[in-house]
């Protein structure tokens, strides 16, 4: 009997004394989930992480790459089974269903971009992780890309137009730029109804006249006055554009070989219009315009008759429920002395959401040189006015999933393709249309 208390006395006393060794020594481990997967970027990440670490020993921060398609899927197994990561690198659209299911440590997220800096941050963007049903912020902004109309400056300045941003002016670019000797056509529009960058462009076009798919009373909202007014806008485009159904290709392949003077495009463009973009063929284009960057504008805001707007998408970094004390210092570390090292693994498709972090941005990459800084300033600018349709906070998951659908099934590129290329459809017929297969979709979902 006494020799079974002396060994559960000294089996108690290892126990104890590990835990008490491990409360002394162990770490608050921050879990790290990021969209940024791709290896190179992955051992990025790893590295800031580990300087990090080197400067805070009672860290310890692991990096997980994930796909940004199964982020819900992976935050719904995570809750469930009460292991839910600390931080997660996502897209805008995910932040108001999180903050919604009340996932989101809103009071550490107001903590990082107090103790950054409300001011050092964009307005646009803050405003987008805004929570309207807390008014707190339901996520920390980190960065994004800009869409734009990017557009030959010396052609407009040649026959006395202004810069492509109303659709007073777009239109009056686009009547006489394809009567331009100098080119071909005004530009290459978005047609093509197996693509979805007509979609992308067109929501543009359609935010800037204050066209939705809902009502704030979740009423389907597709046949419009607005809507029957921004696909007439846009489809007349065609007027002046390159014949037959097209996609960002072509759009792109016309604007380097200088076929056209009017691209809609976002920032990931900027290195093709130096070097060439890759044929589809093989080899690169080959860009007869000398000093085309230096030529080219860049319109991201555009003006219609009801509003205004910038198409984009800004990436977020959540704090989730139950995240350790540490994590606010962590995500502030990859905003502040990270956070260049992070936007230099894809400078294009990385602008800065920070002012003071602009000008160091602007180095990151040598194609940055062949664009002038009024360019780049215009960029890192556009975060101001970017909206999506799935980026309204006030719209339900079931809303943004039938968003989704809209976009996934190419319902816009069809119409738009029916009326300005096989003219089967008038704006108005097109809008119906979207009308009543919105209406099933959104009937179909509850």
């Amino acid at each position: 009997m006494l020799k079974r208390a002396i060994i559960i006395g000294l089996i108690l006393s290892v126990l104890v004394g590990g835990l008490i060794s491990f409360a002394a020594s162990g770490k608050q481990t921050i879990t790290f989930w990021t969209t940024d997967n791709e290896p190179d970027r992955v051992a990025v990440y790893k590295q800031v992480a580990q300087n990090f670490m080197e400067k805070h020993p009672d860290v310890k921060i692991e990096i997980v790459p994930i796909d940004e398609g199964n982020i819900s899927q992976k935050i719904s197994a995570a809750a469930a089974a009460n292991n839910l990561p600390d931080i997660v690198r996502m897209g805008i659209e995910r932040v108001a269903i999180f903050a919604a299911e009340g996932l989101l440590d809103q009071d550490m997220a107001e903590q990082v971009i107090s103790s950054i800096g409300e001011s050092d941050f964009r307005n646009g963007p803050l405003s987008m992780v805004v929570d309207p049903a807390t008014g707190k912020y339901a996520a920390i902004p980190y960065d994004g890309w800009i869409q734009a109309i990017w557009y030959r400056k010396d052609l407009m300045k040649k026959y006395n137009l202004t810069p492509p941003v109303s659709w007073a002016d777009i239109n009056a670019a686009v009547d006489k730029l394809d009567k331009a000797e100098e080119l071909e056509y005004a530009l290459t529009l978005g047609t093509d109804p197996g693509s979805n960058y007509p979609h992308q462009v067109f929501e543009q076009v359609a935010i800037s006249n204050d066209v939705w798919p809902f009502d704030k009373e979740g009423n389907v909202t597709m046949d419009t006055p607005k809507m029957v007014a921004a696909l007439d806008f846009y489809t007349s485009l065609q007027r002046g554009a390159v014949p037959g159904a097209h996609y960002w290709r072509t759009a792109r392949e016309t604007y380097e070989l200088g076929q056209t003077a009017m691209l809609f495009y976002s920032t990931y463009i900027m290195d093709d219009l130096v070097e060439g973009s890759g044929k589809e063929e093989g080899g690169k284009i080959e860009i007869p315009v000398e000093s085309l960057p230096q030529k080219t504008g860049f319109a991201s805001k555009m003006v219609g008759p009801n509003g205004s707007a910038t198409y984009g998408q800004l990436v977020t970094l959540g704090i989730f429920e139950g995240a350790d004390s540490a994590t606010a210092d962590v995500v502030e570390y990859f905003l502040q002395e990270g956070y260049i090292d992070v936007l230099s693994l894809a400078p294009f498709g990385k602008v800065p959401v920070l002012k003071s972090a602009v000008d160091e941005w602007k180095t990151l990459s040598p194609f940055f040189e062949s664009y002038s800084d009024e360019t780049l300033n215009q960029i890192a600018n556009g975060f101001e006015n970017m909206q999506r349709w799935l980026f309204r906070p006030d719209y339900d998951p079931t809303e943004r999933a039938v968003i989704g659908d809209i976009e996934g099934r190419l319902l816009i590129p069809q119409v738009i393709n029916r009326i300005a290329i096989e003219g089967s459809m008038t704006p108005e017929q097109g809008a119906k249309w979207l009308q009543d297969r919105v209406e099933k979709m959104l009937a179909d979902r509850k």
